[in-house]
């Protein structure tokens, strides 16, 4: 049975690059029958990636069967996963988060868990160097895209010295100009024109439980934040819709300006700005807050959240 390899829901270019990534390896390195899935629509970042490199998109699927062969990357969370993940075949875990716990498995795995920026990073290490030189242009395309994505163009403090290396290595290989290419990549990211309010709500989101509260962290990266801002009032709004639909108690939009280095949050109501200031040790007045040098979700937000 082919296997799935296949990240979070709400793919972003990384759980987008790195499921094609690593089932190029199975099959041609590793002679697996592979093939990478999505748990939803890439969003426009991917998108580009998968033109760019003349990527086919891979399918798109909403759940398992019973006994599927799978290897999950860029996550271990089974909120993030499909809603049968335990009754399928897990064979491998490849993420760069904290462990979250609650994947059963029906028989010992292989786990891959390393602090750094990326999958595709941890994926590059893992292979052998005879591996890395038959890996064709649009795969080095894609792993690049990933650390350039995660790493905001090494602007986000979850950058490690590696994942930059790593991505100079690519770059140098791709004949690239990595700080042209990141330009591209980010103003496909920041072209969100064309999605509804619960979309962007939903487009790069993760459930978080904090003591009794449900939240779903939802982070736009972008160059454009105004673009973002100038639909505050109506992406408050959906808020509402979106926490109600999705069995939430609140939504939080950090709209992180890649380029200032700092994030907007959006503050809808008391219990929002509570947590604004208890988290962030920030004075909220109105209904955002800019907080300087916040870039990352992993490494700055979720762990600093606090009622």
């Amino acid at each position: 049975m082919t296997t799935l390899v296949f990240g979070h829901k709400s793919p972003d270019t990384d759980s987008t690059g790195s499921p094609i990534l690593w089932a190029w390896y199975l099959n041609e390195i590793e002679g697996e029958d592979a093939e990478p899935a999505l748990l939803g629509e890439p969003n426009t970042e991917a998108a580009f990636m998968l033109k760019y490199w003349d990527l086919p998109k891979p399918t798109v699927i909403a759940d398992v069967k019973d006994d599927q062969p799978c290897v999950i990357v860029d996550t271990n969370n089974p909120a993030e996963l499909p809603e049968n993940i335990n009754s399928a075949d897990v064979r491998a875990i490849i993420d760069h988060h904290r462990l979250v716990g609650g994947i059963e498995t029906r028989a010992p795995l292989d786990i891959t868990l390393r602090p750094l920026a990326c999958t595709a990073t941890i994926m590059l290490d893992l292979m052998s160097d005879e591996a890395y030189e038959k890996m064709p242009k649009r795969m080095k395309g894609a792993a690049l895209t990933c650390i350039l994505s995660d790493t905001l163009e090494f602007r986000s403090p979850t950058t490690t010295p590696h994942d930059r290396a790593t991505a100079e290595r690519l770059a140098k290989d791709l004949n690239l100009d990595m700080a042209d290419y990141a330009a591209e990549m980010f103003a496909a990211k920041s072209d969100v024109s064309d999605f509804s309010d619960a979309e962007l709500l939903r487009m790069d989101s993760k459930e978080f439980a904090m003591d009794e509260t449900k939240l779903r962290v939802s982070v736009l990266e972008t160059t454009a934040p105004r673009m973002v801002l100038e639909r505050k009032d109506s992406l408050m709004q959906a808020m509402q819709t979106v926490a109600s639909e999705d069995g939430v108690d609140h939504v939080l939009l950090f709209v992180v300006d890649i380029l200032n280095e700092e994030a907007t949050l959006l503050v809808p109501n008391e219990t929002v700005k509570t947590i604004a200031e208890k988290s962030f040790d920030t004075t909220v007045e109105g209904d955002t807050v800019v907080l300087p040098g916040v870039m990352s979700r992993k490494k700055q937000i979720i762990p600093n959240l606090t009622m």
